[in-house]
């Protein structure tokens, strides 16, 4: 009897056909560095300058990459059947840290782990991941896809991304700019983004027993379109700024806000001499949060797991706040003064 890969549960066929179906996808997001084409073993792009190609070069260059996923937001997606933009969060999760640093994101790549490869759902999948890119203005460069029907559940999956990105070494940002007296700004999430889903599930789903397609009054709309709505990218807005500000930076710090929400993420902007005061009531909260709270998560937890309606947070000198808003009002970040620095010992304070 012939033993076959594909009776083990790995079906070769389903993943070049998948391949055939994204080259076009992620070709969209190939700018003038990139070098290698779709399908090879791995992908190139520049980073030397060249006047004539390249609108911004590096004198002094600084890489930065981090990594990240989308945690148990992709067991919604998987049962409403909607894979269009978990990618998009991906993306998000990975370029709005490098961001904290002041970088330009590069490149992306991706990692999908699934039960059983369907090229339809892996081509949604990539397709949220090329639109996140275009958001961010980085190339998908590469990524990997495998099928491993031993590990995970049928109809489930798994994500995680990987960016790199490029600052110039003197405009690289770090908490010791961060001073008294600086003044908080906060851009506006777009509701849950990618964090605190284990207790949303739990909280939503299973103690509060709602559907995922019921229309809930209270936050004006269904179910599901609230929970997968795709994290909010700042890139561009953000680099606007910074690019602004080029002699005399600005913006003395910045923060990405996931797990652990105001109180856990903004210590790391902090210099351990300073403090974070954050005014109540400065900004909005999506209703979503409300839902949660009144299915029983204390105020308490709300803040220290989600990220309460600002998915991220930006350090500025006080003399140039004003141009800053406005700089990110054209971006339609949607920024708001929620606070100060002040002399202390790296904490976040809460009035």
């Amino acid at each position: 009897m012939n033993r076959t890969y594909r009776e083990a549960g790995v079906n070769l066929d389903a993943a070049d056909e998948l391949v055939e179906r994204i080259g076009p996808l992620v070709r969209r997001t190939y700018g003038p560095r990139v070098m290698a084409g779709h399908g090879g073993f791995a992908g190139a792009l520049r980073l030397d300058h060249d006047e004539r190609l390249f609108a911004r070069n590096y004198r002094q260059p600084v890489l930065v990459a981090c990594t990240d996923g989308v945690g148990s937001k992709v067991l919604v997606a998987a049962e409403a059947g909607r894979y269009d933009t978990v990618g998009i969060d991906l993306v998000a999760m990975n370029v709005n840290d490098l961001l904290t640093c002041g970088a330009e994101p590069l490149f992306f790549l991706d990692y999908i782990a699934v039960h059983k490869l369907s090229p339809e759902v892996g081509a949604r999948i990539v397709e949220g991941v090329v639109a996140g890119c275009q958001q961010a203005g980085c190339a998908l460069l590469g990524g990997e896809t495998a099928e491993m029907p031993d590990l995970y559940r049928p109809g489930h999956f798994d994500l995680a991304g990987f960016a790199v990105g490029v600052v110039e070494r003197k405009r690289f940002i770090q908490p010791r700019r961060v001073r008294p007296g600086d003044d908080l700004i906060g851009l506006a999430s777009s509701g849950l983004h990618s964090n605190g889903y284990a207790l949303v599930r739990r909280v939503l789903l299973q103690h509060a027993g709602l559907d995922l397609a019921q229309h809930v009054r209270s936050i004006g709309e269904t179910l599901v379109d609230a929970l997968l709505r795709p994290t909010r990218i700042y890139v561009r807005a953000v680099l606007s700024v910074l690019d602004h500000y080029r002699a005399r930076p600005a913006i003395h710090g910045m923060a990405h806000i996931t797990g652990g929400g105001l109180p856990g993420n903004l210590p790391r902007l902090l210099p351990p001499t300073c403090d974070a005061v954050i005014r109540r009531g400065a900004w909005p909260i999506p209703p979503i949060f409300g839902l949660l709270e009144h299915h029983g998560v204390p105020e308490a937890e709300m803040y220290r797991v989600f990220n309460m309606g600002l998915g991220f947070v930006l350090v500025v000198r006080p003399s140039s706040t004003r141009v800053v808003m406005r700089g990110l009002e054209r971006a339609a970040a949607e920024p708001y003064l929620i606070g100060k620095v002040k002399r202390g010992r790296g904490k976040v304070e809460f009035r």
